[in-house]
């Protein structure tokens, strides 16, 4: 089992290397042939996590970061298109539609299955948003907008790591540059870009509101809050501000780049036996926070310790 974890391990981290650019050493990733530690362990919510559980956890295998996952409603007009481990959202409104994260460049083609499935057009998607530059959110997005036509938004701190993502050799599209606090308004449906840097320079968290049964819901589309290996001054002072920004955020729906963050597949498999909508979930709203910070702040002792502090 180990050595079928590390062989997984060897080909994401491959990947890794090869399309996240700059400041790879403070993403995702750390090297093509070292994973992250299996050290410090913290349990968090009954469960015990170590930095490279949690990256076998968000990314899976290479199988499951590109097949499909069953396309569904999540509530009001925002739907799944993404794929087991990399979640894409389509926002549906009646001018046009929003795409949340392109993912690989691979999977624009199981997005666009997942759009019609659903009964939309691929060609009505005109926003394309993200929540970090790294690869396996937005490596896509060149390709998304060129068979869409869709305008490109991003957080300023994240642009020099997108344009220097270049799949195929493709120019990486910016349309416009958006800024903390700034809002993203379509077909009457309004997001709000969050800015929960740590993971990435510009991280991304985006909120909304969503209405069903007459009642209105606030979404919360999180940015990974997953910290490196090696915590600079300048990656502590930015969780320093995530943290306590993303709890502060109202929320009755959390989602997440990667659906093991709002446990997607229980939550799918409840919605399938006619459940309550079962991603209305506040008290899960401070899951994912609590098992990163938990696991930022033993990094940090540990780091520290280390360092002789």
């Amino acid at each position: 089992m180990k050595d079928k974890i590390g062989r997984v391990m060897l080909v994401v981290f491959i990947n890794a290397a090869a399309v996240l650019g700059p400041r790879v050493s403070l993403g995702w990733a750390q090297t093509a042939s070292q994973p992250p530690a299996d050290h410090p362990q913290v349990t968090v919510h009954g469960r015990k996590f170590t930095p490279r559980s949690i990256l076998v956890r968000n990314m899976g295998t290479p199988e499951d970061q590109t097949a499909q996952f069953p396309p569904h409603k999540i509530i009001g007009n925002l739907y799944y298109v993404g794929t087991r481990t990399l979640s894409s959202f389509l926002i549906a409104t009646p001018q046009d539609n929003i795409l949340i994260n392109s993912t690989y460049e691979r999977n624009a083609q199981t997005i666009e299955k997942s759009v019609e499935q659903l009964g939309f057009k691929f060609t009505d998607i005109k926003i394309l948003l993200g929540t970090h530059a790294h690869g396996d959110h937005q490596e896509g997005d060149a390709l998304i907008k060129q068979l869409t036509g869709a305008q490109t938004m991003a957080m300023a701190e994240d642009v020099p790591a997108l344009q220097a993502m270049k799949p195929g050799g493709k120019e990486h599209p910016i349309d416009k540059t958006l800024h903390d606090g700034e809002t993203v308004t379509l077909g009457g449906t309004t997001l709000t870009a969050h800015l929960t840097p740590g993971h990435t320079r510009g991280c991304t968290t985006w909120t909304m509101k969503a209405q069903e049964r007459g009642k209105n819901y606030n979404v919360v589309i999180g940015c990974s809050l997953r910290p490196p290996s090696t915590l600079t001054p300048e990656v502590v002072a930015e969780f320093s501000h995530s943290f306590p920004l993303v709890r502060s955020l109202a929320c009755d729906v959390p989602l997440g780049d990667h659906p093991a963050q709002y446990n997607l597949e229980e939550k799918y498999a409840k919605l399938q036996e006619g459940a309550r909508n079962p991603f209305i979930d506040p008290d899960g709203c401070t899951y994912e926070v609590d098992i990163e910070e938990t696991m930022f702040h033993a990094l940090l002792d540990e780091q520290q310790k280390a360092g002789g502090h």
